[in-house]
């Protein structure tokens, strides 16, 4: 199994797209498990946790794959410390050792300090797929990482903002399948799963999404993968109706979200992901801008 940060870049809005379309390679390959960050809010309990702004989102460009697959804790997250002299290194950073220990000295430990992005939140998922593994050695790539998208937690909410201290500029994230994938690492409940993909390769490749002749947007699966037509999309498949991607328990759809990911933008104040942008006044990934400055369409995925 094969885990790939989303990358940093969820903040990019260089093109007008809000940070849409800017997981990479080798995150865009169909294969792998992309997995984006959330901040875990310094508290135990999940239901504060929200997505990282800087988070890539998907799809990836030019083969509009879906991505990420997934989310995980990736902001301030505690992890050992090489050295000092890594390049990484930065003295705030690093935890104070009464962190983890009672001799009351609030020192920059040399043992553990903190990041945040992607690469942490990657740490997680592999972390958990060891787990795993030495659950049951015999899973194959494919049924780990359906499994893990499965039983994911994916109650969010509609949209979160941020604001930069240093900048002042507050960036707002919507919480649909190219912001959250399947939805955020639930560890435990991945353990306690027992349902299995098929165990052939590339059966939980990562769909498409694509658009048809009438402007219609859907996503494009193999009848082999655990979930295409045969499998996880239909009604009488292996793990229910609800899906990798379905309504969460708060009422509001991942896969589409409230404000949805693509169609026409008349609220929000920013472009959309796909379709008219008629009062953001910026560009959108694919299709026409009609309020853009320039007046033209910009296609920034060829279609």
């Amino acid at each position: 199994m094969v885990v790939v940060a989303a990358g940093n870049d969820g903040r990019n809005n260089s093109a007008g797209t809000n940070g849409y379309g800017t997981v990479d390679a080798p995150g865009n390959d169909p294969y792998v498990i992309t997995v984006g960050s959330m901040k875990p809010m310094s508290t135990p309990d999940r239901a504060d946790d929200l997505i990282a702004s800087y988070s890539s989102k998907g799809p990836s460009l030019v083969d509009h794959i879906v991505k990420p697959d997934l989310v995980a804790p990736g902001n301030q997250i505690i992890s050992v410390l090489a050295s000092t002299s890594a390049t990484l290194y930065n003295s705030t950073d690093a935890v104070p050792t009464n962190y983890y220990n009672n001799n009351g000295t609030t020192a920059a430990s040399t043992n553990y300090f903190s990041l945040n992005g992607t690469s942490m939140a990657a740490g997680v998922v592999s972390g958990t797929a060891a787990l795993m593994l030495q659950q049951n050695p015999a899973l194959t790539p494919d049924q780990l990482k359906a499994r893990l998208m499965k039983t994911a937690y994916k109650t969010f909410p509609t949209f979160s903002t941020a604001t930069d201290p240093s900048t002042g500029l507050t960036y707002t994230s919507q919480y649909d399948i190219f912001t959250v994938g399947a939805g955020y690492l639930d560890i435990q409940a991945a353990l306690q799963d027992n349902v299995l993909a098929p165990n052939t390769v590339g059966a939980a490749l990562s769909p498409s999404v694509a658009i048809d002749a009438s402007g219609n947007f859907y996503l494009s699966t193999g009848s082999s993968t655990a979930w295409g037509n045969s499998v996880a999309w239909g009604t009488s498949v292996v793990w229910g109706t609800s899906v990798l991607w379905g309504t969460s328990t708060n009422g509001t759809s991942v896969l589409w979200g409230t404000s949805v990911a693509w169609g026409t933008s008349t609220s929000q104040g920013y472009s959309v992901l796909w379709g008219s942008s008629s009062n953001s006044g910026t560009s959108v990934l694919w299709g026409s801008s009609t309020g853009s400055s320039k007046g033209t369409s910009v296609q920034v995925l060829g279609e």
